[in-house]
C-alpha cells in the first residue's frame, strides 16, 4: 500500500477520489481507533481514521492535571509500539498525548482531523458496504467501519430536583483541571468511582477547607500496586475464573490491604468485588482516597437527593451549602444519534457486539472501546484491534 501524507479536514471530500476508494472508516482519534487503525495497515489494509477535533487523543488532552494511567505502562501500549520507559509505570495525562501524538506519526496513520460523522447506514446499493454521513455535507463509502468514539463520550449530570436552582458552582468532572480553584472553599463531589475518588483526594491535597464525597453504592476499594504486585496483573488472572472464588479471594485481599473504614462512614461492600465487576462497576483503584478518608480530610456523605438555592440535599435528610459540586456521575456512550437505528444496541446504549464480532446482521460494522474491563481498557483495546483487523484482512481477501 503506497504511503501517503495525513490529510487535514480540508482534504475530507477528495477521499473518496483516491485509488482505493473504499477504505475502511475508523471513527475516532483516540486509543482504540488509532490501535484499530495501525493493525489494519500493517495487513495492507487501507484504513482512514474520522476524527471531529483538530488533533488525536482529544479526550485525553482535556483530562484533569494529576490524572495517570490505573494500568502499568507495559500492558498499556497499542499494537506495534511500546511506550518510553522514561514514562514511568504509571504513565502520566501529558504522556498518554505525546504517546498517541507518536503512534500516530509511527505507523504512518491516516487521520482526517475536523470531520465529525454523524450518521452510519449500509449502502444503498446493496453491496454491502457502509456509506457515513459527515460534517459538511460529507458522504462517505467504506468497505467496513469502526466506530470508536469512546467509552467517556457525553458528561451526564442526573436530572436532580431543584438542579437549576443551585446558587453555588455546579460542573461535571470532565471540567475539573486542577484543585487551584477550590483552594479554601466547602466542595462536594457526587460519585465515588476513579474519578470522584482521585478529584476527591486531589482537592485534599491541594487545599480545599472541607472536602465531602457523596456514596450512592458503596465501592470496592484496592490498592493499584501491593508489594510491587499491580492491581491490573490480577485483574487479567482473574478474568476465567469462577466468580464466587474471585470474591472470597478479594475480600481476604481486602481485609488484608484496606483499613475498615465504616468508622469514617465508608464500610466495606456487601456484594463481592467480582461481582460487582460483572455488573460493571470496576474498584477503585486508590491513589489517596484511602489516607484522606482516614485523615478526615475526605468525608463520605450520603447521595444527593435534590438542590434548594444554595444547599444540596442528600438522601439522608441531611442539608449541605456547599460552595461548589463536582459531579462524577459518569458518561454517555451518545451513540444512538449515529446508529441508534440500526439495531445494534442494547437497552443501555451499548454495542451488542465489541471487539472481532459484527452485530448480527451488521457484517462489517465493528466497535471498541466501550467496555471497561478490570484487565485494563488500553489492553483490551489493543487486543480488539487485533482482532478486528484479522476480521477485516480476511474479509477483504
Amino acid at each position: 500500500m503506497p504511503n501517503s501524507p495525513s490529510p487535514t479536514g480540508n482534504d475530507a471530500v477528495a477521499l473518496t477520489d483516491r485509488t482505493d476508494d473504499r477504505p475502511v472508516y475508523v471513527i475516532g482519534g483516540g486509543p482504540g481507533g488509532l490501535a484499530v487503525a495501525a493493525s489494519l495497515r500493517s495487513r495492507g489494509v487501507r484504513a482512514v481514521v474520522l476524527e471531529k477535533s483538530d488533533r488525536v487523543g482529544a479526550s485525553w488532552r482535556g483530562h484533569y492535571d494529576r490524572l495517570h494511567l490505573h494500568t502499568t505502562r507495559r500492558w498499556s501500549a497499542l499494537p506495534g509500539l511500546r511506550m518510553p520507559r522514561r514514562f514511568g509505570r504509571w504513565v502520566g495525562r501529558d504522556d498518554v498525548v505525546r504517546y498517541l501524538e507518536k503512534y500516530t506519526e509511527h505507523h504512518e496513520l491516516e487521520v482526517v482531523t475536523g470531520v465529525e460523522v454523524t450518521r452510519i447506514d449500509r449502502a444503498p446499493d446493496g453491496s454491502g458496504d457502509w456509506q457515513l454521513t459527515a460534517t459538511g455535507g460529507r458522504v462517505l463509502r467504506g468497505r467496513a467501519v469502526v466506530v470508536a468514539t469512546g467509552f467517556n463520550h457525553t458528561p451526564r449530570i442526573p436530572d436532580w430536583p431543584g438542579r437549576d436552582t443551585f446558587t453555588g458552582e455546579l460542573l461535571h468532572a470532565a471540567a475539573y483541571r486542577n484543585p487551584a480553584p477550590y483552594a479554601d472553599k466547602d466542595v462536594l463531589v457526587v460519585g465515588i468511582g476513579n474519578t470522584g475518588a482521585e478529584i476527591a483526594a486531589d482537592l485534599a491535597e491541594g487545599g480545599a477547607s472541607r472536602i465531602r464525597i457523596a456514596v450512592r453504592t458503596v465501592p470496592h476499594i484496592v490498592r493499584r500496586s501491593t508489594a510491587g504486585w499491580p492491581a491490573q496483573a490480577t485483574g487479567i488472572l482473574v478474568r476465567r475464573l469462577p466468580v464466587r472464588l474471585v470474591d472470597r479471594a478479594g475480600a481476604v485481599m481486602c481485609r488484608i490491604a484496606v483499613p475498615d473504614l465504616a468508622a469514617q462512614g465508608l464500610p466495606r461492600p456487601d456484594t463481592g468485588l467480582y461481582s460487582r465487576v460483572r455488573q460493571g462497576a470496576i474498584p477503585v483503584q486508590d491513589v489517596g482516597l484511602i489516607d484522606a478518608v482516614r485523615t478526615g480530610a475526605v468525608t463520605p456523605v450520603a447521595t444527593v437527593a435534590s438542590f434548594d438555592r444554595d444547599t444540596v440535599v442528600l438522601a439522608d435528610g441531611t442539608r449541605l451549602t456547599p460552595d461548589a459540586v463536582i459531579a462524577a456521575t459518569g458518561y454517555d456512550r451518545a451513540l444512538e444519534p449515529l446508529l441508534g437505528h440500526l439495531d445494534v444496541l442494547d437497552g443501555r446504549g451499548r454495542p451488542v457486539a465489541h471487539g472481532g464480532r459484527s452485530p448480527k446482521g451488521a457484517p462489517g460494522l465493528y466497535f471498541t472501546g466501550f467496555t471497561n474491563p478490570i484487565s485494563g481498557m488500553l489492553r483490551e483495546m489493543a487486543l480488539d484491534a487485533e482482532r478486528i483487523a484479522k476480521r477485516v484482512a480476511r474479509a477483504s481477501r
